[in-house]
């Protein structure tokens, strides 16, 4: 009776996978080959060939276009030597004599052109002369200046009324009566007519108290002043 086998422990790391398959490469093909080839060879006859292979005579002279049909060519100075050996006799001086035809040609037309030139020249008409002004004749008269255009009345951006640093008047003092009647806005302040910037500072406090938006900030517009008006009503203390 068989015994069992004792239980492997088990493993608590993660499983092992190949990293890396090695395949054996197909070699022993061409070994079988090689090995059939020497068998057949061995089976032959002497002097025959193995089966399945037939010999091919070789051709007895080179074939075209090899190293024994090779023909060195001439140099190419010698072509060009003989090219110039076969030009006609003469040639060289027609060509010196078509240059100097042409360049004489030129000189002859450039100098046409001068002359032509010199024979019309650019007809300029002077200014004519005026009749002389005598000393009795009357002056003329001086240029007109043009007038600058009538500027439009810049308008308040807050609206007619508003009242602003550098201000002075009656109206800048109701401001300082009014809001010396609103706690701790202007307090201790003057109300000698003039808007300084202590009275700036105390339009845009009552501003800032009071959420008043529509006026810039130290400025008493409208809508400070509506907001001023009403919470300071005329005759009361």
């Amino acid at each position: 009776m068989s015994t069992p086998s004792e239980p492997r422990p088990q493993h608590d790391g993660p499983a092992l996978e190949p990293i890396r398959v090695l395949r054996p490469r197909r070699t022993d093909a061409l070994a079988e080959l090689m090995r059939e080839f020497q068998q057949d060879a061995g089976r032959e006859p002497a002097g025959r060939e193995p089966a399945g292979y037939e010999s091919v005579p070789l051709p007895g002279k080179p074939p075209a276009g090899s190293e024994a049909l090779t023909q060195e060519l001439p140099p190419v100075a010698r072509e060009s030597r003989r090219c110039a050996d076969a030009a006609p006799p003469g040639a060289g001086l027609r060509r010196a004599a078509v240059a100097v035809a042409v360049l004489a040609a030129a000189v002859i037309g450039f100098g046409g052109a001068l002359l032509l030139r010199g024979e019309h020249p650019d007809d300029t008409a002077a200014p004519v002369p005026g009749p002389p002004r005598s000393a009795a004749s009357t002056p003329d008269p001086a240029p007109a200046v043009p007038t600058p255009p009538a500027t439009a009345p810049v308008e308040d951006p807050d609206g007619a009324g508003t009242l602003r640093e550098g201000a002075t008047g009656p109206e800048v003092t109701d401001l300082q009566q009014r809001l010396l009647r609103i706690p701790d806005v202007y307090r201790d302040g003057s109300t000698s007519g003039r808007y300084d910037p202590t009275l700036t500072a105390a339009v845009a406090r009552f501003q800032l108290w009071y959420g008043i938006r529509g006026d810039e900030t130290g400025v008493y517009g409208n809508d400070t002043r509506a907001a001023l008006e009403s919470r300071t009503p005329a005759g009361a203390s």
